[in-house]
């Protein structure tokens, strides 16, 4: 067990795993961050733009023909309902943090030194020259 425990101490504090690490708790509180532009401001704005509407409200009633004022209504009337302004939300959500990720990584790659290609290897002794070489061995024989 002594063993077992020596070696999962060793993988756990490589530098790849515990950068990893950050990076998901990082990820996370970013996600949180993007969620909320999309929520509270992004939205709203685009609601109010056409015409009073919260997105997260839009929902289509699979059940009944029972009307409902808000999704929360009709998922707790226990009605079977197509949440489609939620699934747009979601989906700007994703966009969003994907554009930023795609930021992210562009500006990264900008900053790291580019590598100079390794310099060629010599060129060797043509066909020719070795042809010529065998030639005078042969005739100084």
């Amino acid at each position: 067990m002594g063993k077992f425990m020596q070696e999962f101490k060793e993988f756990a504090m490589k530098g790849n795993v515990m950068d990893m690490a950050v990076g998901v708790i990082i990820g996370g509180a970013f996600g949180k961050i993007v969620s909320s532009l999309v929520n509270d401001i992004i939205m709203p704005l685009v609601g109010k733009a056409v015409g009073n509407v919260s997105f997260t409200d839009l929902f289509v009633n699979l059940s009944s023909d029972e009307k409902f004022a808000t999704l929360k209504a009709a998922q707790e009337a226990g009605v079977s309902v197509f949440a489609w302004g939620q699934f747009v939300q979601n989906i700007i959500d994703f966009l969003i943090i994907a554009l930023c990720i795609f930021l992210m990584v562009k500006a990264i790659n900008k900053t790291k030194k580019k590598e100079e290609p390794a310099p060629a290897a010599p060129a060797g002794p043509t066909q020719e020259e070795l042809l010529a070489e065998i030639r005078d061995l042969l005739k100084n024989k």
